[in-house]
């Protein structure tokens, strides 16, 4: 399976990432991608950009090193009805919307209220996928989320860093397994991501492909095989949300 885009990268600008986007582009080049997404966290992670840096996104070029850069955030939810930390008016800028759940951002709770948190960002217009669900800071029912992600049709994330041994995520690798086989099961859509944080991670998907071959995710249900799979998706979303504004 040739994976040709990675949406799920960070920056200098995260705080606790070391590339630029220069750098990351470059390594996104020499790995052979066509796509990469620039997902810096929202402002309410510790060390996150102010508002104005997702404000001034449209200066980054269209094109770095022959890769399209998509630039966009990581949101964080904040609380139990599944809100964002980032506006609308800011999020309807982005050319890629990414959301999950993380420590310092969000406060924590019951399975069931962590649970409907997800479920309800990723009910809102302006997510257009979520990302690892089987970090274990957060208890999930991860088989209704994987049920959820068919129904709507958003994309839910492997995420290579969370099955990383370097990352040293306890539980991470057997709540990604579960996770895995309930995407199998409904066949939902999926996204597998690096998360990288420094260039050399960009595009790096190995542990990730090797859990999706096992779980027996199709390669029809992965996304960023194919970089017109991710802008049409995209703009399928982005017309959705017009049709919900009328």
């Amino acid at each position: 399976m040739e994976l040709l885009v990675d949406l799920h990268t960070h920056t200098i600008s995260s705080g606790h990432a070391y590339s630029t986007i220069t750098e990351n582009a470059l390594a996104a080049s020499r790995k052979g991608l066509k796509l990469l997404g620039m997902t810096d966290h929202g402002p309410s992670m510790p060390g996150a950009p102010h508002l104005y840096h997702l404000g001034n996104l449209s200066i980054i070029p269209e094109e770095i090193f022959g890769v399209k850069i998509l630039p966009g955030v990581e949101a964080n939810i904040i609380n139990y009805e599944g809100e964002l930390d980032v506006p609308f008016s800011y999020l309807a800028q982005m050319k890629v919307v990414l959301v999950g759940l993380h420590v310092y951002c969000y406060p924590g709770g019951t399975s069931e209220q962590n649970t409907q948190a997800y479920i309800k960002a990723m009910e809102n217009p302006y997510t257009d996928m979520m990302v690892h669900p089987g970090r274990p800071d957060f208890r999930l029912d991860l088989e209704r989320i994987a049920y959820k992600s068919a129904q709507l049709n958003i994309p839910v994330e492997v995420n290579n860093s969370s099955l990383s041994t370097i990352e040293g995520k306890d539980g991470a690798r057997a709540n990604c397994h579960y996770f895995a086989n309930y995407m199998a099961k409904y066949k939902s859509p999926v996204i597998l991501g690096s998360d990288a944080h420094f260039w050399d991670r960009v595009g790096e998907f190995s542990d990730a492909l090797d859990l999706i071959h096992e779980a027996g995710i199709s390669e029809q249900q992965i996304l960023n095989t194919s970089p017109e799979r991710v802008l049409d998706y995209l703009a399928i979303r982005r017309k959705q949300r017009l049709s919900r504004a009328c």
